[in-house]
């Protein structure tokens, strides 16, 4: 495994740790006491492979990030990413994927937005959380999201804020094909 560094316009990939050490201490503007090269030493050793950044000064920071690429061309062509243990990308469809497949019949969708709603005792507005589900004929997941959605705009405030269809506040479920 190799460790890809930048700060800035500086940039290496390495294949140790001590490499990565030298390469930050060649930097003047990063600070390397013997905290942060322990905390480096134990992000490399890990089973983390998540990016790690580390702060430098408010909002500066300088980012390693663990990759299975050989050379920095692999890297920056993202020849060698690694996918998450367990998932088969092969095999599992991807949430939109999920969305956009045609298969008609009945949904039952569930939204969870932000509604514009005015406080009576104040004639202030606020936005509160509104669940809402609703059944419908449609095509496909995307087109009972876009049915819910376009729904609710002509019947709620035209500053309350809907999710999108691919995040976790859209959940849709497939009840069965219609009859012609």
């Amino acid at each position: 495994m190799n460790l890809y560094l930048r700060y800035f316009d500086s940039e290496t990939l390495v294949s140790s740790v001590d490499d990565a050490i030298e390469f930050l201490a060649s930097i003047p503007e990063i600070n390397l006491t013997p905290e942060l090269e322990a905390d480096v030493r134990d992000y490399v050793a890990s089973d983390v492979y998540y990016p790690k950044r580390y702060k430098v000064r408010p909002r500066v920071y300088f980012i390693i990030i663990k990759t299975e690429a050989a050379t920095m061309l692999d890297f920056k062509q993202k020849k060698a990413v690694r996918t998450s243990a367990g998932s088969d990308s092969k095999d599992a469809p991807s949430a939109v994927s999920k969305l956009n497949e045609i298969r008609e019949g009945w949904y039952e969708g569930e939204l969870d937005f932000k509604r514009v709603v005015m406080v009576p005792t104040t004639g202030k507005f606020e936005y509160r959380d509104t669940h809402f589900v609703a059944r419908c004929k449609a095509v496909s997941a995307m087109d009972c999201y876009n049915r819910i959605v376009e729904h609710l705009r002509e019947r709620v405030d035209e500053r309350s804020q809907f999710p999108s269809p691919k995040g976790k506040n859209f959940k849709f479920r497939f009840m069965g094909y219609w009859k012609n």
